[in-house]
């Protein structure tokens, strides 16, 4: 019992890190239509920047949203790159999210070079019902939560956040009133960078983090992003943590190697249920 409690918690905290990426590429996709493949990359950026604060002597919460601003300016520029041009459909753009994500290898390499890097966390652990918790990981639980329940707050109270839904809903619309979606577009590839700098900086003490790490991020990430059709943010949360839990499960209990095969099972057991449905509500309506 002690161990599943461990397991529990430790995969929820994984799957909060999965979460934060997938509902960057949610954010994204709604306001844009573009899958940003490059949304891992955030994620690698801030935890490899804050890895370098903190070995600076910078204090942690400095470094950690230093960090979170470098990946929402990445974010910025990485959306001026595949959005910047009026009329960009969204599969040419997609193409040049991928290519910034190779790009960002070579500058983490050029930066950071090819080593494994880490932060510290929130040292110390609690004791919960017999199980060792390290305390860390209920951080992670408990950050992700306050930011999903301000996500919320922001696309439905503020101006800004309803422009965005807006653009989400029917663009040729927003655009009739008055709102610029390609700036709404750069909008939402900030805060997409941002989320995915906040997963970056929470993972990083949980695991060494190097230039490569995004494939793990994007591919969980991405499973997230598909339970809620990558529509809903608040279904990629569930995805997320319903990933980290299967995985932490499957580490614990069997072989911590098949990992990343739980997620693309899963990704791909999403999308076969998904298109099953879509399928069976046109033939309703035909």
């Amino acid at each position: 019992m002690n161990d599943f409690l461990v397991y529990l918690v430790t995969g929820l905290g994984a799957g909060c890190g999965f979460a934060l990426v997938g509902s960057g590429i949610v954010v994204i996709h709604r306001v844009t239509r573009v899958v940003n493949f490059a949304q891992g990359a955030f994620a690698v950026i801030a935890g490899l920047t804050v890895s370098s604060l903190l070995g600076a002597g910078l204090p942690h919460i400095a470094s950690e949203a230093l960090a979170v601003v470098v990946a929402a300016v990445t974010g910025l520029l990485v959306g001026l790159l595949a959005t910047g041009r009026r009329d960009t459909s969204p599969q040419s753009a997609l193409i040049v999210t991928l290519g910034a994500g190779v790009l960002m290898y070579a500058v983490e390499i050029m930066i950071w070079g090819d080593q494994t890097r880490s932060s510290e966390g929130v040292p110390g652990a609690v004791h919960l019902f017999g199980a060792r918790i390290q305390s860390h990981y209920l951080l992670i639980i408990g950050v992700t939560a306050v930011v999903f329940a301000a996500v919320a707050l922001f696309f439905s109270r503020t101006d800004l956040g309803k422009a965005l839904t807006a653009c989400s809903a029917n663009p040729y619309a927003a655009r009739v009133v008055g709102i610029d979606t390609r700036r709404m577009g750069l909008v939402a590839f900030t805060c997409g960078g941002a989320l995915g700098g906040l997963a970056g900086v929470l993972v990083t003490p949980m695991q060494s983090i190097s230039f490569d790490s995004d494939v793990v991020l994007i591919v969980n990430g991405f499973a997230a992003a598909v339970l809620g059709g990558l529509a809903r943010i608040g279904l990629s949360l569930a995805g997320g943590l319903l990933l980290g839990v299967a995985q932490a499960l499957v580490a614990g209990y069997g072989n911590a190697a098949y990992q990343l095969e739980v997620a693309l099972v899963l990704m791909l057991a999403l999308m076969i249920a998904q298109g099953a449905r879509v399928r069976s509500v046109v033939q309703e309506t035909a």
